[in-house]
């Protein structure tokens, strides 16, 4: 895969290229935001959907059987962990996914943990089913490293939580969790009975480390868990909008399927079924590469970030394609900050606020994206920089 070929993405109905001057309010921006590639899916994946335009009919759908052995199977070999085909119940999308276990297994007004600053929809999801948002911050203990307040997290859980949304990889810090950090959320879940709806979306992408399934330490612990998953992130698929909730406990699972099928929620693409297969049998070789390319665009911004603007610190990622940049050394508010990055630099970046008020001097950029985007965008941030210097 050539992944330094620049692949023209504009007139695509592409969110982040054609949709970014509507999101931001700028025009000529450069995009660096939402979490997709600007890499091609590989080769199988293109190959099996093909297939499927050459049969040419694409009436209703049901999901194979072999997509179920195709992703236990993926499960296995990749993270070592062994989940039975049964306990897999496949849902349009991640964020979905977790409104619906949101809405089955809370009531209105019950506390729901998050923590920040995290993936901006876990506030609307808490805010639209009428939940209670419930803080744990993440702390800095060295530089660059961040890790959760378990004191704090225990103080939430003693308020009467209900469920945790847990990030892992975490979004947008990047931390990927260790054995006993794990362990010990495990444990203050246990105690106070508080179940773990687990986004796992990113699990595949593991830049440093590996990537520990919540399930396998929970389940010693008698925590209740589910976890979200999705070829999505890892093979860039988001637009075909499947994704899988893996299931410990039977009895969730058969008031989730029932709340799915009341709700009339299924996946019905064939499209999805194949091309997720297609990656998981496949796209080994493929995502090897990836995570390569990454490292390097990851390490290429270090260093030039060091050379050029040492006022804003790289938070090296241990897992996604996303890093997080602190620019509070600036000394620019978030308004400010944000105003800065669209009119002076036109870079369009996450801007670390929506993440919560944790991520307010921050910001977040997608480095999965060819070699010359990233110098591109570099460049603009650069000449922003010298003109306000």
């Amino acid at each position: 895969m050539d992944f330094d070929r620049v692949i023209e993405r504009h007139q695509t109905n592409s969110m982040k290229w054609d949709a970014v001057s509507t999101r931001y309010g700028e025009e000529g921006l450069w995009p660096m935001w939402v979490a997709d590639m600007d890499f091609q899916a590989p080769k199988p994946v293109l190959q099996a959907m093909e297939q499927l335009v050459e049969h040419g009919i694409f009436g209703y759908h049901t999901i194979p059987n072999s997509l179920r052995e195709a992703t236990t199977s993926w499960l296995k070999r990749r993270l070592n962990w062994h989940v039975r085909e049964e306990n897999i119940v496949f849902t349009p999308g991640v964020v979905p996914a977790i409104h619906h276990m949101i809405a089955t297994f809370t009531k209105k007004g019950d506390g729901i943990i998050i923590q920040t600053p995290v993936y901006y929809p876990f506030y609307s999801l808490i805010e639209f089913n009428e939940r209670t948002l419930l803080r744990n911050p993440l702390i800095e203990v060295e530089e660059g490293h961040f890790t959760i307040d378990f004191e704090d997290l225990e103080n939430q859980m003693k308020k009467g939580a209900k469920m945790l949304l847990f990030c892992s990889p975490h979004n947008p810090i990047g931390r990927v969790w260790r054995k006993e950090e794990l362990e010990k959320v495990a444990e203050l879940a246990a105690k106070y009975q508080v179940l773990v709806v687990s986004d796992e979306i990113h699990s595949d992408l593991i830049l440093t480390g590996k990537h520990i399934p919540f399930a396998t330490v929970a389940s010693s612990k008698g925590v209740e868990i589910i976890t979200c998953m999705a070829p999505s992130k890892t093979f860039n698929l988001a637009a075909l909008q499947l994704s899988y909730a893996v299931f410990q406990n039977k009895r969730l699972q058969k008031e989730y399927e029932t709340r799915l099928t009341k709700q009339f929620v299924g996946v019905d693409n064939p499209f999805a079924t194949a091309a997720a297969e297609a990656a998981y049998r496949y796209g080994e070789e493929w995502l090897e590469q990836l995570l390569n390319y990454v490292r390097d665009n990851i390490q290429y911004l270090k260093e030039w970030m060091k050379e050029h603007i040492p006022k804003i610190r790289v938070i090296e990622p241990e897992g996604t394609y996303l890093v997080w940049l602190d620019m509070r050394a600036l000394g620019m508010d978030a308004k400010e900050l944000e105003t800065w990055l669209r009119k002076e630099a036109k870079l369009a970046l996450n801007d670390g606020h929506i993440f919560g008020t944790e991520g307010e001097g921050f910001a977040r950029i997608n480095l999965a994206c060819p070699r010359r985007n990233v110098e591109e965008g570099l460049s603009r941030l650069y000449a922003a920089y010298i003109k306000r210097k």
